[in-house]
């Protein structure tokens, strides 16, 4: 049966202004899996409006009542796992396990949201004045305009609002076209239900033809105080631009072009399961997977031995089968754009170890490759599919020279058995985040999210969230009567 679903505007469930719908397909078989309302930019104005009226009371509500909210929101995201899994299935392709873990960060998000509810927002400032006493204090924006994508979709849906509301602002969401559900209505309904008042998160789906436009209404409305990205790099930066154009901040969290590094340290088995796991959860399809694996020479004949009958092994297939570890891309174009640049690779001189080949609809191979040129679009490209490229290097410093060739610094993971040797490296690598002794694929809600870059700039996570969304506002209460020149 297909899903039907409408707006989201000032606590209501309404259909778009021109009637119009789009469809929801689901990758793995093909069919429309829902039907959604198509905004335009009279429904977006009207989204504004609800925010915009709803923000002075949101912004008012007790600490407590706020955190109440957003506690409740994480137990019903538990309860509703099964759901989530679903609709991940059903939209865009995503297995039980990546499911699992997207419902386990999302609620952690919800309850660090809480927390940051009543965590301190301010500073006492040395005044020069005798008998002043100044303060800096941080304060809602006002309407936020949410950005969310479908890889991760609950987490990511999550992440585009809960900040933002938690520091008392109002948000706009509209979420991808390709996850309309999972990373939007499913997410509203969450703190809806939870008694998130009418108003305070409004959501707008849309037709993918109509993106840019609802996209660039959304952020031009005058009534809009900040941006939220999350999403390609090439996206992000049409996104930025109009928010510069229009004088507003924006939080970007763009692509990357990430690197698992293994030292001469390494344990080779760990090595490749962490290898593994990095590269290839979610088909590839995270920000943070690992599209360069680069090898200590001396440890790189047993580990691409053993990484490329690993990956070989790894099942594919339906989505829905809990044992399916590849599942389908999101599109069968976005399969068939993996694909380009893996016959690119090969055609100027790259070595297949396993996989390539033609996608089979949306699903394509697990693929090593070997030999990658500076001259392939894959050296330089995310892979955002289930493929990755093997190096070697020598030294530490060509390690790290490596890693650094690209402008997305996001992540990186260092595998080695010497925590030590392991920062030394890490501190040379120009990403934002880095992980020793792990893989490149990690995230906790407190702690700062974001790259270097063309990865975007700004953090989620923790009070650095809550910094995104608030102003800083500079109040001096004088105790006594100041003395004028004149």
């Amino acid at each position: 049966m297909t899903i039907a679903r409408d707006l989201l505007i000032g606590g209501r469930d309404v259909p778009a202004r021109s009637g119009r719908t789009t469809t929801d397909v689901n990758p793995y078989t093909g069919e429309v899996y829902a039907t959604v309302a198509a905004a335009g930019a009279e429904d977006v104005a009207l989204a504004v409006t609800a925010a915009q009226d709803a923000f002075d009371a949101w912004a008012a509500t007790s600490p407590s009542a706020r955190r109440a909210i957003f506690l409740k929101a994480a137990d019903l995201l538990h309860e509703r796992g099964d759901r989530a899994a679903d609709l991940m299935c059903g939209e865009v392709g995503g297995t039980r396990p990546w499911a699992g873990f997207n419902v386990a960060l999302a609620a952690d998000m919800l309850r660090e949201a809480a927390a940051a509810i009543t965590a301190p927002r301010g500073e006492v400032l040395a005044a020069q004045e005798e008998g002043a006493l100044g303060l800096a204090v941080r304060e809602p924006l006002g309407v936020v305009a949410a950005f969310a994508p479908w890889n991760a979709p609950v987490i990511l849906g999550v992440r585009a609002v809960a900040a933002a509301l938690a520091a008392g602002n109002t948000v706009v969401l509209k979420p991808s076209e390709d996850a309309p559900l999972a990373c939007g209505l499913f997410v509203a309904d969450l703190l809806r239900d939870a008694g998130l008042p009418g108003g305070a998160l409004n959501v707008i789906t849309n037709d993918p033809a109509d993106a840019a436009p609802v996209a660039e209404a959304l952020i031009a409305d005058p009534r809009v105080a900040a941006v939220n990205f999350t999403g390609s790099t090439e996206v992000g930066r049409t996104i930025g631009t109009h928010a510069a154009r229009h004088l507003k901040p924006a939080l970007l969290e763009l692509g990357g072009k990430n690197a698992i590094i293994v030292l001469d340290d390494a344990d080779v088995d760990y090595a490749v399961d962490a290898a593994a796991f990095g590269v290839f959860m979610n088909a590839g399809q995270i920000c943070m997977s690992g599209d360069r694996v680069l090898v200590h020479e001396s440890l790189a004949a047993e580990f691409t031995e053993k990484f490329v009958a690993k990956v070989a092994a790894l099942p594919s297939g339906d989505p829905a089968d809990p044992g399916t570890v590849i599942g389908p891309l999101v599109t069968p174009a976005a399969a068939r754009r993996v694909a380009a640049l893996v016959g690119d690779a090969v055609l100027k001189g790259a070595a297949v170890l396993t996989g390539g080949g033609e996608p089979q609809g949306s699903l394509h191979p697990a693929t090593v490759l070997t030999g990658v040129p500076e001259d392939a679009d894959l050296y330089h490209a995310e892979a955002f599919g289930p493929v990755c490229a093997l190096g070697t290097f020598a030294t530490d410093a060509e390690a790290a020279a490596l890693a650094n060739d690209t402008r997305n610094g996001l992540t990186a993971g260092i595998i080695t058995e010497n925590g030590t040797h392991g920062l030394r490296v890490a501190r040379r690598l120009r990403t934002g985040i880095v992980h020793i002794n792990d893989q490149s694929v990690a995230d906790e809600p407190q702690a700062p999210f974001g790259g270097r870059g063309a990865s975007g700039y700004g953090r989620f996570g923790g009070r650095w969230g809550i910094e995104a969304f608030t102003s800083t506002r500079w109040v001096t209460l004088a105790t006594q009567h100041a003395h004028y020149p004149f």
